[in-house]
């Protein structure tokens, strides 16, 4: 990650969701971010993959993490807002050394979550 970058990790978590349906919203939401211009995304792999697991490239179920330059970010937050709402998330954002985790099950937890985010990386 480069100084200027900042980089969001998205994890979906409703409890009323399988992890298969949990990958499903990931993998949709990946395709969608990898549409935008200046954006980085892509799944988050498993760094202890259960034994005896055969698989290449194992991946963290239900979760994928974004890089865009610092210029992108509020934008990108945007994006996420008007994808994600009424979903189940955890959002981690991390830029300038600094790290902020929040999580939001509804419409309007999430837009308080972003206004954090936003503020964060404004900071």
């Amino acid at each position: 990650m480069s100084d200027d970058a900042i980089k969001y990790t998205i994890k979906f978590n409703d409890p009323e969701l399988d992890d298969e349906e949990k990958d499903e919203e990931a993998q949709k939401l990946l395709n969608q971010m990898r549409d935008l211009d200046e954006v980085t995304a892509k799944r988050v792999v498993d760094p202890d993959p259960p034994e005896g697991n055969k698989a290449l490239g194992g991946f963290l179920v239900g979760m994928l993490t974004a890089e865009v330059n610092a210029a992108s970010a509020k934008q990108a937050l945007g994006f996420l807002k008007d994808r994600l709402g009424g979903k189940s998330i955890e959002l981690e954002v991390e830029g300038n050394g600094k790290r902020l985790k929040v999580t939001a099950s509804s419409r309007a937890e999430l837009e308080t979550a972003i206004q954090q985010a936003q503020a964060f990386i404004s900071a």
